[in-house]
């Protein structure tokens, strides 16, 4: 099998590793529904001798649980009456990698399978390989890149968390959008943050400062888009260790307060699996009639799939007018006011969806994505004329502003069923009903100042 990059370890490198001391800790772990890593810490020399070559197993409620670890009810996959049963974490040789922010640790990520080792259908992973599959009956690979804002603050999460997550002090004080002082003044964490995950297999791009107080990018070349989505979910959670070893704390919310939200514009560009070109007529020098349709496509599912692109009750607050972030569900070449943004000319033809934030599962993203541009491509769809001019003021429908809304579009979505499947979608609706669930109880600090004593 060959390997992603020569920063990846075979698992013959990762038993070497062992077997001489370099390793000592295996992580072995898969991506959950709100796209964070979770899975088990194993000694290596129980990994050599146990877990290589047979994978592991955990408990299934990891893919039925909010984002606070509570158990909640609704979930076909998942519940006590089924027992709380097991899961089996098998093993994707492609993706072992060291950590070397950590002393001694490798990390191997996983697919998930029931133990009679058929595919758990409902798990990001395997949602965005069922889109994957889809394109290779074509002979087509998806190419993407995932461009993750955060803000970062000079406090811990510890006194983050004792503090309400409120008054917490900004790595900057002003907005330093493509300023190198400003970001010098975080470059140890920045500088960190791009050597540990060069260092982990990531081919890192360089590191930008964004408008919010605070606020930063750290971009990576594209790659296909399982190894990106891979790629994605190990840097964010990288990122927040590494910050949590210097005492301080980065949030990935997609609007942590009434400044600007952190986004993570995806781009997706689609090759032949022989390298040709699908999005670009070399000949006629201009877009395809594939690329065309695509986009076509992705234009008329947005509000069906804006669950996948805006998965939390957060992520709708990003949703503002003159924010650059969409509220409009068009299209324009270059224009950052439209949820969708055409770029490039020839083999770097793409288009960059605008509507995730950082709080994004990028597997499920992603396969929304290439779901909607399928379904473009196999009805013939037909692109509407590019808007030119500010998004914001237009005409266009609008992009869902709530994510009771999102959660009602996607779970009618005739296109969203026939491409991910009644299982997929029951499950990441009943995910939306338990956080909207979960809002409606909640009182907000909004309310009680307000209300307290004035009303």
């Amino acid at each position: 099998m060959p390997l992603r990059n020569d920063r990846h370890l075979t698992l013959e490198d990762l038993l070497a590793e062992i077997d001489d001391g370099t390793v000592d800790t295996v992580v072995v772990a898969f991506t959950d529904m709100q796209g964070r890593l979770q899975g088990k810490r194993l000694h290596g020399r129980y990994f050599a001798d146990h877990v290589a070559g047979h994978g592991t197993e955990g408990c299934n409620y990891l893919l039925a649980v909010d984002v606070e670890m509570n158990t909640v009810d609704g979930y076909a996959i998942s519940s006590w009456e089924r027992g709380y049963g097991d899961m089996e974490f098998v093993l994707d040789e492609q993706t072992i990698r060291r950590l070397t922010h950590l002393p001694a640790t490798a990390l191997v990520q996983c697919d998930l399978e029931w133990t009679d080792h058929t595919r758990v259908v409902q798990s990001p992973r395997a949602v965005l390989q069922r889109q994957l599959d889809r394109l290779a009956e074509r002979g087509w690979v998806a190419m993407a890149g995932t461009e993750l804002e955060f803000i970062a603050f000079d406090t811990s999460y510890e006194q983050a968390h004792d503090s309400g997550y409120r008054g917490l002090t900004p790595v900057n004080q002003y907005n330093v959008d493509y300023s190198i002082l400003g970001t010098t003044r975080a470059e140890p964490l920045l500088r960190a943050i791009r050597n540990h995950m060069y260092d982990a297999g990531l081919d890192v791009e360089g590191a930008k400062g964004e408008c919010n107080f605070g606020q930063h990018e750290i971009g990576f070349l594209y790659a296909d888009a399982l190894t990106t989505a891979d790629n994605h979910v190990v840097y964010k959670n990288s990122a927040k260790e590494i910050a949590a070893q210097q005492g301080r704390a980065i949030t990935f919310m997609a609007k942590y307060d009434e400044r600007e939200g952190s986004s993570c514009h995806i781009h997706l560009s689609l090759r032949g699996d022989d390298g040709d070109l699908v999005f670009w007529d070399e000949e006629a020098g201009t877009r395809s009639s594939l690329y065309d349709q695509f986009v076509a496509g992705v234009l008329a599912t947005t509000a069906d799939f804006t669950l996948m692109y805006a998965p939390n009750i957060n992520s709708y607050k990003r949703f503002a007018e003159g924010s650059f972030a969409p509220t409009a569900i068009a299209w324009g070449l270059d224009n950052r006011t439209c949820a969708v943004r055409l770029v490039g000319e020839g083999a770097a033809a793409r288009m960059e969806n605008r509507l995730p934030g950082a709080d994004v599962n990028p597997y499920l993203a992603l396969a929304a994505m290439i779901a909607g541009g399928l379904h473009g491509i196999e009805h013939g769809l037909p692109l509407e004329s590019e808007l030119v001019g500010n998004a914001y003021t237009s005409d266009k429908e609008r992009v869902p502003d709530t994510m009771a809304a999102a959660r009602e579009a996607f779970a009618g979505s005739a296109v969203a069923r026939e491409a991910l499947g009644d299982d997929v979608v029951d499950h990441y609706v009943n995910m939306a009903d338990v956080e909207l669930a979960a809002f409606r109880a909640a009182v907000t600090d909004w309310e009680l100042r307000r209300g307290f004593e004035r009303l």
